[in-house]
C-alpha cells in the first residue's frame, strides 16, 4: 500500500517522496493511518486536512484500494485512516496458510558466519555466558529461517593467559595431563588468577608459559590438549541442555596457522608499526570523536593477543567459507576491541570485502542493578541456575500436574530464554527467576501454556480445518487476525536488526490475543458450521506460527503445563 500512496502523492502534488502507512494507535477507529499530511502541508503551504481529503478521494477511486479497504477517511486535523476489508484480510491469511513459510518475503541468500558463545576453556560456565549463547542461537535460527546459509562457530577462548595460569597451577600441584579433571580445573583457575593479581612475578611466569605454548612447547601442548578435550565436553553438555548448537567447535588456537599469512600481508601493506618493542596497527580515523587506540598485533615478548587471533580467524573463515558477512554476538563492553579489529580488516586486501557486524549485549543484572550474583557474592554457575529455576517453577505452580524430567527441562529453558529474549539485546535487564517462572504474565511458561491450551482445542475439532470464508465475526476475532497479518513485517524487521526481542514480543502479543479469543469465543460446542471451521482454521494457523516462533527463539514445547 505504501507504493500506491506514494504514487498518488506524485499524481496529485507532483512530489516524489516516500509514504508509509503505520499501524494505528487507535484500533477502535482504524487499522492503519497515514500522518504524512502534516509534512506535506509544510512543503505545499496547504492545510493538512485539505491534503488528506484530496488523497482520500483519489485513493477511493483506485481498484486496488477498493479491494483492500472497507473504509478510508480523513479526520481533522489531517489524519488519513484506513480500515482493511474482511475479504482482503482473509485472502492474505489464506495465503499464509497455503504458502511455504507463511508467504513471508525471503531476502537474497548469503553465507553468514555467526560467532557466539565464546566461552573460555578451563573455567565453568556461569550466568555471564547465558546471553551470548541464548541470543546468538536465536539470531542463528532467525537467519536460517530467512533462507540464509549460516555457519555457527563457538570460537572458544582457548589460547589466552588463562591457559598459562591453569598450566602453571597444574604443574605446581604436580597434576599430570592424564590426571586432570573438571573439578580440579574449576578450583585451579580462580586460585591462580587471584595470585596473579597479587604477585606480578607469578603473572609474568604464566605469561611466559602462554607464550611458550603458542610457540609449540610440547609439554605445554600436552597439557593444553587435555584441558581442551575436558573443557569442550563440559561446555558442550551445558550448551546442549540450553539447546544451543554449533557447526564449528574452533577456538583461538585454530587460527594460529593463519597468522604468518596475515602478518605477511600486513607487512606488505606497511600497516605494522613498532612501538616499545610491540607491533601495532593504527586505526584512528579523522571522523572519530574519541581516541581509538592502536590494535596491538604482537606484544614485545612475541606473544599474540585477541585482536591478532580474531583477525587470523576472519582470514581462516574467508578461505574456508567465503562468507558475505560475519556477525559477532558478545558483551557490549567489547565494542572497542571489535572496532579495532574491523578497522584493521578493512585496511587489508583479503578481508576488506567481508561485512563485519558487532551485535553488542547488555549485562544480566540482579535486583541491585549490578551484574547478577548469588547471595554469597559469586557469579552462579549455569548448572546451579538451572536447578534453582526448576525448583522455583515447581514452587510457583498452583495446579496438580506431574512433570517428566524432559518436560521440566523444556520449561526451565523456556523460562530462562524468554526472560532474556524479550529484552532488547543491547540493553541490560534484571534477572528475576521467581517472576519469570510464573505461568501468567510475560513469561516463557505463559507462552507454552497458551500454545498447549490452543492446540487442545484444535485437536478436539481437527476435522473442522478448512479454507477461510470472507467473514470476520467479532472484535476478538478481528484483533487476532490483524496481529497475524503483521508476521511478514515483524520477520523482516527482526532479520534486518538482528533483534530476537522483536520476535519474542510479537509472540507474546499473539498469545495475549489468543487467550482473549479463547475466553470470548467458545468453539467446542459451537453449532454454526462455517464459523466453527473459520475459527478452528484460524487457531491452527496461529499455533503453527507460535510453534515456528518458539523454534526461532530456541524454546521446545513440553507435553503438559
Amino acid at each position: 500500500m505504501n507504493k500506491e500512496l506514494k504514487e498518488t502523492i506524485k499524481e496529485i502534488f507532483n512530489l516524489d517522496i516516500d509514504a508509509e502507512l503505520l499501524k494505528s494507535n487507535r484500533p477502535d477507529l482504524c487499522d492503519y493511518q497515514y500522518n504524512g499530511t502534516f509534512d506535506l502541508a509544510k512543503v505545499l503551504h496547504e492545510n493538512p486536512y485539505t491534503i488528506g481529503l484530496k488523497l482520500k478521494e483519489s485513493l477511493e477511486k483506485k481498484e486496488d484500494c477498493q479491494k483492500k479497504f472497507s473504509k478510508i477517511e480523513c479526520v481533522k486535523p489531517g489524519f488519513l485512516n484506513f480500515t482493511l476489508s474482511d475479504a482482503y484480510m482473509n485472502e492474505i491469511l489464506e495465503s499464509m496458510i497455503t504458502e511455504e513459510k507463511f508467504n513471508i518475503f525471503m531476502p537474497k541468500e548469503e553465507t553468514i558466519v555467526v560467532d557466539y558463545g565464546g566461552a573460555n576453556i578451563a573455567k565453568p560456565l556461569h550466568v555471564g555466558h547465558l546471553r551470548p549463547a541464548i541470543v546468538g542461537e536465536s539470531i542463528k535460527r532467525l537467519l536460517q529461517y530467512m533462507n540464509q546459509n549460516v555457519i555457527a562457530d563457538v570460537h572458544l577462548g582457548d589460547y589466552g593467559l588463562q591457559i598459562g595460569q591453569v598450566i602453571y597451577g597444574l604443574k605446581e600441584e604436580g597434576i599430570l595431563p592424564d590426571a586432570i579433571t573438571i573439578e580440579k580445573l574449576s578450583l585451579i583457575y580462580p586460585k591462580i588468577s587471584g595470585l596473579c593479581k597479587e604477585e606480578e612475578s607469578i603473572k609474568e611466569i604464566c605469561a611466559t608459559i602462554t607464550k611458550d605454548l603458542q610457540d609449540g612447547n610440547e609439554e605445554y601442548q600436552e597439557y593444553f590438549r587435555a584441558i581442551l578435550e575436558l573443557s569442550k565436553k563440559e561446555i558442550k553438555k551445558i550448551y546442549d541442555y540450553l539447546g544451543v548448537h554449533f557447526d564449528l567447535w574452533l577456538g583461538e588456537s585454530d587460527a594460529y596457522a593463519y597468522i604468518p599469512l596475515l602478518s605477511q600481508e600486513l607487512e606488505f601493506l606497511g600497516l605494522l608499526k613498532t612501538s616499545d618493542g610491540a607491533k601495532i596497527i593504527d586505526v584512528q580515523e579523522n571522523t572519530d570523536k574519541i581516541v581509538v587506540p592502536p590494535c596491538i598485533y604482537q606484544k614485545s615478548n612475541g606473544a599474540y593477543l585477541y585482536g591478532t587471533t580474531d583477525l587470523a580467524t576472519i582470514l581462516q573463515r574467508e578461505k574456508d567459507f567465503h562468507p558475505k558477512k560475519i556477525l559477532y554476538v558478545a558483551d557490549s563492553r567489547q565494542s572497542l576491541h571489535f572496532t579495532q579489529v574491523f578497522r584493521v580488516a578493512k585496511k587489508t586486501n583479503s578481508l576488506k570485502n567481508i561485512d563485519l557486524e558487532f551485535l553488542g549485549l547488555g549485562t544480566i543484572n540482579g535486583s541491585d542493578g549490578k551484574p547478577f550474583k548469588t547471595r554469597e557474592g559469586n557469579t552462579p554457575k549455569l548448572e546451579d541456575l538451572f536447578l534453582e529455576t526448576k525448583q522455583i517453577f515447581l514452587n510457583n505452580i498452583e495446579h496438580d500436574t506431574t512433570y517428566t524430567q524432559e518436560d521440566l527441562d523444556k520449561i526451565v529453558i523456556a523460562i530462562i530464554k524468554f526472560a532474556d529474549l524479550q529484552n532488547n539485546r543491547e540493553k541490560e535487564y534484571v534477572f528475576d527467576i521467581a517472576k519469570f517462572s510464573k505461568t501468567i504474565g510475560k513469561t516463557g511458561p505463559y507462552i507454552l501454556y497458551t500454545y498447549l491450551r490452543t492446540k487442545k482445542i484444535i485437536k478436539n475439532n481437527e476435522n473442522c480445518i478448512d479454507n477461510l470464508s470472507k467473514t470476520i465475526y467479532n472484535v476478538h476475532d478481528r484483533n487476532l487476525r490483524l496481529k497475524l497479518l503483521e508476521l511478514n513485517e515483524i520477520m523482516q524487521y527482526a532479520f534486518k536488526t538482528r533483534m530476537p526481542s522483536v520476535v519474542a514480543n510479537y509472540l507474546y502479543e499473539i498469545c495475549v490475543l489468543v487467550n482473549a479469543f479463547y475466553e470470548n469465543n467458545h468453539i467446542n460446542n459451537l453449532e454454526e458450521d462455517e464459523k466453527k471451521k473459520d475459527w478452528v482454521t484460524l487457531l491452527n494457523l496461529t499455533t503453527n506460527i507460535i510453534d515456528t516462533l518458539l523454534n526461532i527463539l530456541g524454546m521446545d514445547i513440553p507435553s503438559v503445563m
